[in-house]
Formats: structure tokens, C-alpha cells, sequence
């Protein structure tokens, strides 16, 4: 393998996009190619159990997982305080692999009435779960080739914290990155390592022109390294002309309506048109588009497409976060004081738990046929399989303690998708309507 991508889109939970998986497969035929033959979705009767523990106050009752039948939600909330009451509402401040993943509804509905201008109110829009009729190509790609129920966000937290891991492993013990006011971080990025070793790469951002943004800018390294930083057009000249270099990390479109996110709300408390709201479809139909265009080239023969979510994003999910190394001994360091702390000291929390599961897959000609991965992990892990197939030593605790997912991979004969399967086009003629969520 000489060439490995990576991309991840916003917000969103492995039930609430792989719920269905199981019904999914046995619908099509398709076998779950792990150990026991399960995957954890909502089959799983914890899943069941978990969501009987999600009701909220003035509610009737609980609010079970269920078909959402709208292509776009409205606004929940991933931030360390909000994460942390959805995996344990009674006791927020002790969480780890015996959460009861109880506060999901009651969150968002929190979030219903600050904002005040959202049609559910209850929020059982948390508990809604998408089907292939609404993402057919995330769950044909993710059967196809393999895929993990037990891939976690590195940190119980919002976006910025969690992309920051994709980077360097570690946050600097950020927990609102998007909002810290720290300046640049010194951590050491899998960027620096792979230029002192030698190995191409690029950063290809889907909003070249309107915002060149990168997380990678919130790191020292990115000061002497921009040159590395280029338009998503040119990953489409790359992987025609066979030309990707040996790694490569797609920034999602985050200002166009393509990551996903769940939102009616984009612009500081304004709420926008149903028309406006951000469509699962097109940011699903994007990766698509992405995928397709490396499945049906030149550059396939050798490469890999990670791909995955960077937190679940208020999203419900019933399997509870695994613990993990703290990266670099740093304790976190921009609480929002007392919100974030649950009336304990501060000093008491650590970063050794990890976030929500989140829905990925990987797509290469090496990947297992309908593979299922159970093995913890979070998604340094790619990190880590980099760090194994370039010779690069870890950047620290953190990802020095993932498995290199070579379990993912069959390397003999040119790989189980020599021949790639057929294309498939992602669906768009999803409804768009928060009264059907």
C-alpha cells in the first residue's frame, strides 16, 4: 500500500448512522464477516436498554431509538459538559465503560429550550437513526469492504478538541479548541514526522476559495508546512493522473453544507431556512463523489480511503467510551468553570476516557470483503496504521497505544477488491423536514 487518505465528516454517532446495519446485511445477503457474526447496533439489546433510559423531564416516558424521517436535524450539541451528562445524566463526572448512556434526550432537549426556536422540543431527535433509503452508499460501501462498532472519538468532546487528534494524537489538553485562546501548539504533528522521514503528503481542503481553513493551523508545525495545504481540485488531478501522494487528509466542507453537521442554526443563534439546513444527503453524496473518483482510477491499486465522523455530535449511541492514555501527561486546561467541572475540582478530570463511537469504514483493494472490526479503539488508530506502514515512531501515548488495524487488510493477490465493486451514487431525494425528525 503506497498511498492512504483520510477524511472525516461532522458530528454524527455509529447508531445514528449505522443502526440499521445488521437488518441492512440481512435484507442484501450480506454476511458479517467478524468473529461472532454481530455488529453492535441497535440488534444489540444493550442498545435497547440504553435507550430505555433516555427520558427527560416533563417527558411521559422514554424516547427509544427510531427511523428519523428527515434528512436533516436540528441542532444538538457534542461539548465536553453536554457529552459527559449524555453518557451519565445523574453523575456526569464519572464516566468510562460502565456509562448507562441515559442523557441523550434530556440534552437535547436542553439545547430545545436555550435556543428556543426549534420545533422539537422533547428531543427525540437524538434518538433518530438513519437507513440505507436515506445513506445507501455509507451503508453498500461500509458492507462491501470493512468497518469497525468499536471505533471511538479520542475525547469527550466538541469538534476542534477531537480534529486535533487526527494531527498529532493529542489536543495539548485543549477541550474547546474551537474557542481557545492558547495560540499555536508545540505538539509534535504525524506531519513533521512524516517530512523527517521523508514521505510525501497534502492536505486537501473541499472549501478551497471560500475558507482555506485546516485544524492543522492550530498546531506550530503548520507554520513552515503550507505549502502542503491545496485545493480538493487537485485531489481529483491526483488521483486520475495516479499521482496522491503517499498520504493525504481531506478537510470536510464545512462551509458548504457538505460535512453533515447536524444544524438548522449555522450562524450565531440565527435560525435559517428548512431549505438552508444541512442535508445528510449532500455531504454523504460528497464523499461519494470522493471515493468513486479513487475506487475508478489509476490510484486504486494501492491505496486506502479511511474514513469516519470526528465526534458523535449529541447524536444517540448505547456503547459506552473505553478508556484510553492520556497522549502527553497534559490534564485538560481550558474548563469553562464551574459548567464543565460537576461540582468537583478540576484538577480531578483527565483526558484517559474517550468520546463516541462513530460510523467509518475503510474502502482499498486490500480491505477484507465485509469485514467487522470489534477491537477497541479510537481513530489515532489510523495514525498508528501510517506510523506502521511508513516505519514512524509514535507521537505518544496516545497513539503508541492503538492497534495498527492491519486486521482490516488482505494483502495477498492484489487484495479481495482487486476489481473494485460496483459504482453506487448516493441517493438526494431525502425530505428535509424537521417536523418528520
Amino acid at each position: 500500500m503506497n498511498h492512504v487518505i483520510f477524511m472525516m465528516q461532522e458530528n454524527r454517532s455509529f447508531d445514528s448512522y449505522f443502526g440499521f446495519m445488521t437488518q441492512y446485511r440481512q435484507a442484501h445477503g450480506i454476511p458479517i464477516n467478524s468473529a461472532d457474526g454481530k455488529i453492535r447496533d441497535l440488534s444489540d439489546p444493550a442498545a435497547q436498554t440504553a435507550g430505555s433510559l433516555n427520558t427527560a423531564a416533563g417527558n411521559p416516558g422514554p424516547i427509544l431509538p427510531y427511523h428519523t424521517g428527515s434528512v436533516c436535524t436540528e441542532d444538538l450539541t457534542p461539548d465536553w459538559a453536554e457529552a459527559h451528562h449524555e453518557m451519565n445524566r445523574s453523575n456526569p463526572a464519572v464516566i468510562g465503560p460502565n456509562s448507562p448512556m441515559d442523557g441523550f434526550v434530556q440534552t437535547a432537549k436542553n439545547v430545545s429550550t436555550g435556543l428556543g426556536v426549534l420545533l422539537d422540543t422533547d428531543g427525540h431527535r437524538a434518538m433518530g437513526i438513519f437507513d440505507d433509503t436515506q445513506l445507501n452508499f455509507y451503508y453498500s460501501t461500509a458492507s462491501n469492504f470493512a468497518m469497525s462498532d468499536m471505533m471511538f472519538s479520542p475525547i469527550p468532546t466538541r469538534t476542534g478538541s477531537n480534529r486535533l487528534y487526527s494531527h498529532a494524537a493529542t489536543s495539548g489538553g485543549l477541550v474547546h479548541a474551537d474557542t481557545s485562546k492558547s495560540g499555536q501548539l508545540a505538539s509534535k504533528t504525524i506531519w513533521r514526522a512524516l517530512d523527517e522521514a521523508g514521505i510525501t503528503w497534502k492536505i486537501y481542503i473541499s472549501d478551497w476559495g471560500i475558507d482555506n481553513f485546516t485544524f492543522f493551523s492550530f498546531f506550530s508545525d503548520f507554520n513552515t508546512r503550507q505549502s502542503h495545504v491545496v485545493s480538493i481540485d487537485q485531489y481529483f488531478t491526483d488521483v486520475a493522473a495516479g499521482t496522491l501522494p503517499q498520504v493525504a487528509l481531506i478537510e470536510t466542507g464545512m462551509h458548504t453544507g457538505r460535512d453533515e453537521h447536524p444544524t438548522n442554526n449555522p450562524g450565531a443563534g440565527i435560525p435559517v431556512p428548512v431549505g438552508q439546513a444541512i442535508d445528510v444527503q449532500k455531504g454523504a453524496a460528497w464523499v461519494a463523489q470522493l471515493v468513486n473518483a479513487l475506487e475508478f482510477s489509476p490510484s486504486w491499486k494501492d491505496s486506502a480511503f479511511f474514513f469516519a465522523f470526528d465526534e458523535g455530535g449529541g447524536a444517540f449511541d448505547h456503547v459506552p467510551p473505553i478508556n484510553v492514555p492520556n497522549p502527553d501527561g497534559i490534564k485538560p486546561k481550558d474548563f469553562s468553570v464551574p459548567k464543565d467541572c460537576f461540582n468537583q475540582a478540576c484538577s480531578s478530570f483527565d483526558l484517559n476516557v474517550s468520546g463516541f463511537r462513530v460510523p467509518n469504514f475503510i474502502v482499498s483493494p486490500f480491505a477484507k470483503k465485509n469485514f467487522v472490526s470489534h477491537t477497541p479503539m479510537d481513530y489515532t488508530a489510523i495514525l498508528k496504521f501510517i506510523e506502521t506502514r511508513f516505519h514512524l515512531q509514535p507521537l505518544n501515548a496516545r497513539d503508541a497505544s492503538m492497534p495498527d488495524m492491519t486486521e482490516f487488510f488482505d494483502f495477498t493477490n492484489g487484495g479481495p477488491w482487486a476489481t473494485p465493486p460496483p459504482k453506487v451514487t448516493q441517493r438526494t431525494d431525502g425530505v428535509c423536514d424537521f417536523s418528520k425528525e
